[in-house]
């Protein structure tokens, strides 16, 4: 079971989020798990295919964290706002571990989709504190054409409500490769996304992705669901987007077969968390400082 989680940072900033009852410990690391747009930290803690719930299991201590204007966070403005997520959110992942890392080796960031650009930022500007890993899914290299225009073309206000049916068309794949209580089971964490964060990360974002990810060093594990709608999904995206880690110690990226854009919510969600959290595991063991 997991537990409610708040951090004020600081600099004043507020974070909600939760965690799992996993005490950190020798030889473990500390995963902070950062969520896309247009879903809280309980993206996370859907029951059935938890990550917080599996990590428990395994011995792996995780603080999922609402991104800034997400649940209980503070607010947070800007154009380039994946840039100003990493750079909030580093600040607070740091004190975070102060408080909050005991006996673990260092922290591993696991990231989905907006939160993947997020936590790839956060590695490439090297932080203070110990990052030992970076473990995403669902980014890439370039978004359909007609991705940005449609983003555009939402209403001129801060905060979209994406309507259910259009969200669980892109977010997940074809007939057969989710059970028959998704999508419905993953509405809990629906929640609204910024406007600037939509029209970053397939614009902006997009033009700088080969330069943060040629400056991440620790190792990165990444999965790419095959049926992603969101994203040009394919091998030679895959190549593209794993030559981007230039400087990485190891890159281990692949398509999730029999996925969408969510994978946690699709049939190998089991097995991506396993695969997760084993990564976590190793490069806690193999680059403890």
């Amino acid at each position: 079971m997991s537990t409610s989680f708040t951090h004020t940072s600081a600099d004043g900033r507020v974070y909600s989020g939760r965690r799992n009852a996993v005490e950190p410990a020798v030889g473990a690391p500390l995963v902070i798990a950062l969520h896309g747009g247009t879903y809280t930290s309980e993206y996370f803690d859907i029951p059935g295919y938890s990550l917080l719930d599996r990590a428990e299991t395994a011995g792996v201590p995780v603080i999922a964290l609402d991104r800034p204007n997400y649940a209980g966070s503070s607010p947070l403005e800007g154009d380039e706002i994946v840039l100003a997520n990493a750079d909030v959110l580093s600040t607070a992942i740091g004190e975070i571990w102060e408080q909050h890392g005991g006996a673990a080796t260092g922290v591993v960031l696991i990231a989905h989709s907006i939160g993947g650009a997020v936590a790839t930022a956060i590695a490439a500007a090297q932080p203070s504190w110990p990052l030992q890993g970076l473990a995403i899914s669902g980014c890439l290299v370039r978004v359909p054409e007609e991705s940005r225009a449609a983003w555009e073309g939402l209403p001129p206000i801060p905060m979209i409500d994406l309507p259910v049916p259009m969200k669980d068309q892109v977010m997940f794949g074809p007939a057969g490769t989710f059970s028959d209580d998704m999508p419905a089971a993953s509405h809990p964490s629906n929640t609204l996304v910024p406007k600037t964060e939509l029209l970053d990360i397939t614009g902006t974002w997009i033009q700088r992705r080969a330069e943060v990810c040629g400056k991440v060093t620790v190792p990165v594990h990444h999965r790419q669901g095959e049926f992603d709608a969101l994203w040009v999904t394919n091998q030679d995206e895959i190549d593209a987007f794993r030559a981007g880690f230039a400087s990485a110690a190891s890159i281990d990226t692949a398509l999730q077969l029999g996925s969408g854009h969510c994978i946690d919510f699709h049939l190998p969600s089991g097995e991506f968390h396993a695969a997760q959290l084993a990564f976590a595991k190793t490069v806690a063991q193999t680059t403890a400082v």
